[in-house]
């Protein structure tokens, strides 16, 4: 008990901390972003943020050195809300991590699986859980956030009602795991991108990069193929394209793109400046190393108990 006061006051504290050692995410105290955060930054204090906008926000004010946001689930696919930031931010991408998310079925101390009737959490946990709950005949219940699921089932003090959440916010909040890892599918891992108030300079000599940038077309018939073609002949490797829609008339598409490779390497510099000629407009977001995670055979990192 007293552990888990000492880490909800830690959290609500953290903004008191040297804003260089603390890094915002989007959640409550508990949730897999926070996991996320401790597994690739463990030495660095944890800002809770509302929303992707104040956790960027909370690095461009000098709150906090980083923010970690997902950009991908392997089951759920993007996360959306992200993209919409991208075009106005100011942050740099510095770094990438990989999550395996753990789902856990969290209760009160005195419940048991046999007590638990209702289990809330966020929809998307609630599906990727499935299974479990249909084999256990538990009903679900949706909530805004898996770890605030864990917080108020903690202050209602209702045994019949459990949470699906991590077992950092069991920790946090008291709360007992009733089973760990009842997630259905083995290979639930979360992509983060990591947001920086000043760019990092990665020795791609040394180092496999990775560059991240958006760029608008022009409009013009082929303009597309033209302007990725310039990857084609030049050996680079493009491992992420995605198109969205702006404006009011929703005539020209803006593109999120991530190659293999650093500016400063011949063939990616011809390659963007190809890029450049076709476009009407060109935003580099950062290079930084590429995780581990990318090598087959690799796992996505977790550390038990955090």
């Amino acid at each position: 008990m007293a552990k888990g006061r000492a880490e909800r006051r830690g959290a609500r504290q953290g903004g008191k901390a040297a804003a260089s050692n603390i890094i915002a995410f989007q959640g409550e105290p508990g949730a897999n972003s926070d996991m996320a955060c401790r597994a690739a930054f463990p030495y660095m204090t944890t800002l809770p943020c509302p929303t992707f906008d104040a956790a960027m926000g909370a690095v461009q004010a000098g709150k906090a050195e980083l923010a970690m946001i997902p950009v991908e689930n392997s089951i759920a696919g993007r996360v959306a809300d992200l993209h919409s930031l991208l075009p106005h931010t100011k942050l740099k991408i510095v770094a990438e991590h990989f999550q395996r998310v753990e789902h856990c079925l969290v209760a009160l101390p005195g419940a048991s699986l046999k007590s638990i009737r209702t289990v809330k959490s966020h929809v998307q946990a609630l599906a990727q859980c499935r299974n479990f709950l249909k084999k256990n005949k538990l009903q679900p219940v949706v909530h805004a956030d898996t770890a605030g699921a864990a917080r108020e089932i903690a202050e209602i003090g209702d045994a019949s009602v459990g949470a699906i959440a991590s077992s950092l916010a069991a920790r946090i909040y008291d709360l007992k795991v009733l089973a760990k890892n009842i997630e259905d599918a083995d290979h639930n891992t979360t992509r983060m991108l990591v947001f920086s108030r000043e760019e990092a300079h990665p020795d791609w000599r040394t180092v496999q990069c990775m560059t991240a940038f958006l760029f608008r077309v022009k409009s013009r018939p082929a303009a597309l193929y033209k302007a990725l073609g310039g990857f084609a002949t030049n050996g680079v490797n493009m491992v992420k394209l995605e198109s969205y829609l702006s404006g009011a008339r929703f005539e020209q598409a803006l593109f999120y793109a991530e190659v293999e490779g650093h500016p400063e390497q011949r063939n990616v510099l011809l390659a963007l400046e190809e890029l450049g000629f076709f476009s009407d407009e060109l935003k580099m977001l950062g290079s930084f190393p590429a995780n581990p995670f990318r090598r087959k055979g690799w796992e996505a990192p977790t550390r038990p108990g955090t």
